[in-house]
């Protein structure tokens, strides 16, 4: 894995990516898998990405609900590993 820096404004229009994947696939997408659906798309219809990395509205309330989701994600992960820990001891 490499470590990559970007600007706020970059970072916020890529978790707005990856909340909209992640509700189109219904499954957890990290920022690699946004970057990855970007590259791709790039390579098939250019214009795409530029879309994408346009200002869309509503994007800080996305980029609440992600964190938000994120967070109970690993409120339950956090739970089932240490409920996991307390039947083997």
């Amino acid at each position: 894995m490499t470590t990559i820096s970007v600007t706020e404004d970059v970072k916020e229009k890529l978790l707005k990516v990856a909340s909209e994947l992640q509700i189109k696939t219904g499954r957890r997408v990290d920022l690699n898998d946004a970057l990855r659906f970007l590259v791709d798309q790039r390579e098939k219809n250019p214009r795409l990405l530029e879309e994408a990395c346009s200002p869309i509205l509503g994007v800080k309330d996305a980029i609440k609900e992600l964190e938000s989701e994120r967070k109970i994600d690993d409120e339950r992960l956090e739970r089932k590993i240490s409920h996991r820990h307390e039947r083997t001891n």
